[in-house]
């Protein structure tokens, strides 16, 4: 690619020189990072492993590929995504852009043309986008509502295991959390449980319930899951009416059950139209629970406060800064690709991050943000083995020209490369002709 020096295909050896690393996403001692929170380095590659890190040196050492201070980012990842119901868009439109008029033309969607083929059309055609980005694993939320758990769950099986070795998978069930009550979300509990997944779900209040019933359904579901052993991972207060918010009532329920797992809410966009006080406490019981929070702020900035003929009067996403100075973790995700939620998106986490710190005002400075799509979703999701660059690592990496944060963030998708244990692999991107027939 222009620009990038020549790479051997071979997987076996190579010394990049002058990388500019994420400070936050390496081990060891490289020196002061910069304004950026850069530090250059050289990585020495052998046996499609990361062999040695070290401090950039002074000249280029004999046969070291000058990278000219581009940046280099381990694989990325993504802890959020509905893989299941991307790039149906053509099929299902959503005329009004709003978050009831997604649930709805995605349910019709659902109903008429989910077959199993299907399915793995779409999965499969998200997963090569991803794969071309650089992503190495991803989290996704698989509707279960009916009989499609018994449609999906068995497809993603088979994709985890046809994936393995180029991007490792996590499904959670997605269903109204109610269902958890019932004798469904008992079956999906054990369905999920069998394949290895989450429990999961939109916390959302049914018309006429009463809080008070919500915390019946979070109690069968805490239950469940401990039943089991799994983690949870839901959908949290997606609008703008904090009357309605659950994640309090959440993390009341993880401490209530003294739950071992992990918890993990997404979303969360009410928590920002809060009055300062409630919004406090809800953080402070978040953070006495320890419940990760993921947030998806190209998504909610485009669904959240849409009122046709009217400019929305705020962004949409959840209190990323005051959420980070408690010591929550927080993480950011991809969410919906080219469905009834989100029109737009192309399973790239290094644009969801671009558009995440011109949202969220995550510059000045970015600091320790780069690791939401990187080394923290990894751990959270207990994939120890991505999200840094580290000496015994995979040489799983992205290239980028970009030699600063300005640089790298100012053009959507500019030149990369990307490394598979140390062997480039193709970027381009399928096209989406290749999902005609199915539309």
């Amino acid at each position: 690619m222009p620009g990038f020096p020549p790479l051997p295909t071979d997987g076996g050896g190579m010394l990049l020189h002058r990388a500019s690393i994420p400070a936050v996403l390496t081990e060891g001692n490289l020196g002061p990072a910069d304004a950026d929170g850069l530090v250059l380095a050289d990585i020495h590659i052998a046996d499609g492993r990361i062999a040695a890190l070290t401090p950039a040196a002074a000249r280029p050492p004999e046969g070291a590929l000058d990278l000219d201070r581009g940046q280099v980012w381990p694989g990325l990842v993504d802890p959020h995504a509905h893989l299941d119901k991307g790039h149906i868009l053509p099929r299902a439109g959503n005329p009004d852009g709003s978050h009831p008029g997604a649930v709805k033309a995605v349910a019709e969607d659902r109903a008429a043309n989910w077959s199993a083929e299907d399915v793995r059309r779409r999965f499969t055609f998200a997963l090569r986008c991803a794969e071309a980005n650089g992503v190495v694993a991803i989290r996704t939320h698989l509707d279960s509502q009916g009989p499609q758990a018994a449609i999906s769950w068995p497809v993603f099986a088979e994709l985890r295991e046809e994936w393995r070795a180029r991007v490792a998978l996590q499904a959670v069930g997605m269903v109204p959390t109610a269902t958890y009550a019932e004798e469904e979300g008992e079956a999906l509990a054990a369905r999920i449980a069998t394949t290895g997944g989450l429990l999961g779900g939109n916390t959302s209040l049914p018309a006429g319930a009463t809080m008070e019933r919500m915390d019946s359904w979070l109690d069968a579901l805490f239950r469940l899951a401990m039943r089991h052993g799994l983690d949870i991972d839901l959908h949290v207060d997606e609008s703008g009416d904090p009357r309605a918010a659950t994640l309090g009532p959440i993390a009341r329920a993880a401490i209530r059950h003294r739950f071992p797992g992990r918890v993990t809410c997404g979303h969360c966009c009410s928590l920002a139209v809060q009055e300062p006080d409630a919004a406090d406490r809800v953080m402070d019981l978040v953070a006495e629970a320890g419940i990760t929070i993921i947030s998806l702020p190209p998504v909610n900035l485009y669904l959240q406060d849409r009122v046709p003929h009217r400019t929305p009067r705020w962004r949409g996403v959840t209190l990323l800064h005051e959420l980070r100075a408690r010591g929550i973790t927080v993480l950011i995700g991809g969410d919906n690709c080219r469905d009834p939620f989100y029109g737009y998106g192309d399973h790239d986490p290094m644009e969801t991050f671009t558009d995440a710190v011109r949202i969220g005002h995550l510059d000045k400075p970015i600091a320790d943000w780069p690791t939401t799509i990187a080394a923290r979703p990894a751990d959270w999701m207990g994939l120890p083995e991505h999200g840094r660059i580290r000496p015994g690592a995979a040489a799983d990496l992205l290239l980028f020209r970009g030699r600063t944060m300005d640089e790298l963030l100012s053009r959507r998708r500019g030149p990369r490369l990307v490394l598979r244990n140390g062997r480039p692999i193709s970027t381009e991107l399928p096209d989406y002709r290749e999902l005609d027939d199915i539309f």
